[in-house]
């Protein structure tokens, strides 16, 4: 029944967030503070990740390439599926949970122990869009991008790899990576980005919002966030992946 609860006041309160707007200025602002916090902020890191986890899927790919029944310009084929596919929306999404979701939970949950929300709801301000809106939309704009980036940054990355240990030359690991490419697979990982966008940022405020206590609890409230929306994404990673290609 706790489960059913917590759902239920979710829901409300993500249809809180999308009711009455202050002035559409006031939200524009607010929306490109988030998109630099939330998601320039988180730039660098995905830059790395990917660029070096691209290079490492490409090096075990040309590992594990034993027979010469197999042509190697399958590393750049096994590389891009792999990258467009899992790599980038999820595996990326489940990291962004726990840098821009546990930032999203302690930023709301100190202002719910400082009582700061209530000091918005005296005024008459809408706590809940005038917080939390604004950072489910830059989310979902900027993740996407974010997306993008690694997967260019990932093969990148086995290129660079490949090339520079001599496992591959560049002709064939680009033969590879174009090789029967098929458009609706970024679409496919841009749908997922997209939906893993708003499960992190709308998860973590939730988290926030209803916090009770001190400090302390605020640190707790990080931690089920992120717990909480990392089982989220890997059971819509499953749900959209069946849904979308089969």
């Amino acid at each position: 029944m706790r489960y059913l609860y917590n759902f239920g006041q979710y829901c409300l309160l993500i249809a809180r967030s999308f009711a009455k707007s202050p002035k559409p200025a006031i939200v524009r602002e607010l929306i490109v503070r988030e998109i630099d916090k939330l998601g320039i902020g988180s730039l660098f890191i995905v830059c790395v990740i990917s660029f070096f986890m691209g290079a490492v899927i490409a090096i075990q790919m040309a590992a594990q390439i034993e027979t010469p029944l197999i042509p190697m310009y399958t590393v750049g084929f096994g590389t891009r599926e792999t990258i467009i596919l899992e790599f980038s929306p999820t595996v990326i999404a489940l990291i962004l949970a726990g840098k821009v979701g546990s930032n999203v939970t302690s930023e709301i949950g100190t202002m719910r122990v400082t009582e700061q929300i209530d000091a918005l709801e005296i005024m008459g301000v809408n706590s809940a869009n005038y917080l939390i809106l604004p950072k489910i939309i830059a989310s979902v704009l900027i993740i996407p991008v974010l997306t993008i980036i690694s997967i260019v940054l990932g093969i990148f990355g086995g290129y660079v790899a490949c090339t520079t240990t001599g496992l591959l030359d560049a002709t064939t690991y680009v033969y590879g990576i174009t090789l029967d490419f098929k458009t609706f697979h970024l679409v496919y990982a841009l749908i997922k980005s997209f939906v893993f966008a708003f499960i992190i940022t709308s998860i973590s405020a939730y988290r926030g919002y209803y916090v009770n206590g001190g400090s302390q609890e605020v640190g707790k409230a990080s931690t089920q966030a992120v717990v909480n929306s990392s089982i989220s994404i890997l059971l819509w990673n499953f749900i959209l992946t069946r849904l979308l290609l089969l």
